[in-house]
């Protein structure tokens, strides 16, 4: 699926789309994403600020799908765990922007390489346009190279060395 075609699926999805939820840009080769949370009144809280189900709800999936998009279907890629730590309340819009690196890409392949789980960590910040840090959100993927890419890997391992 493209990008930009994830984009706008993603921003009808009913949950973002009713909580305010905006994709905002993911870029083609899936290395980055930015994502909006409209404060609104019926995404507020008890004391009007930003909800905390919708602060951790804008970030929940884009490490598993960039991670996904980027290391293509011979790998299992699943949320393990996450975490979200309230910095200050959030009074206005809120901004999330997610970085995978192809670096870290090449280390998730190198460490699943041998159909071992891959257990890796990767925190984003939520922000006020100003950079004002209004939460931490922690996420866990689980990466596990799929058994027939690991058969098919050893099969090309022989071959060379015959």
């Amino acid at each position: 699926m493209r990008a930009s075609t994830f984009r706008r699926l993603m921003n009808l999805w009913p949950p973002f789309l009713f909580n305010s939820i905006r994709v905002q840009y993911v870029s083609e080769d899936w290395s980055e994403l930015r994502v909006v949370l409209r404060l609104r009144p019926w995404n507020r809280n008890y004391v009007r600020t930003q909800f905390g189900g919708n602060l951790f709800a804008m970030t929940d999936p884009f490490w598993m799908l960039l991670a996904m998009h980027q290391l293509g279907n011979d790998y299992f890629v699943w949320d393990k765990a996450g975490a979200i730590d309230f910095v200050s309340p959030g009074r206005e819009d809120v901004y999330a922007h997610f970085r995978l690196e192809s670096s870290m890409v090449d280390e998730l392949r190198a460490a699943a390489a041998g159909g071992e789980k891959v257990l890796r960590w990767f925190d984003v910040d939520i922000t006020t346009r100003s950079g004002e840090v209004v939460a931490r959100v922690r996420k866990q993927l689980y990466v596990r190279l799929k058994p027939k890419a690991r058969v098919e890997a050893t099969s090309e391992e022989l071959a060379r060395a015959a």
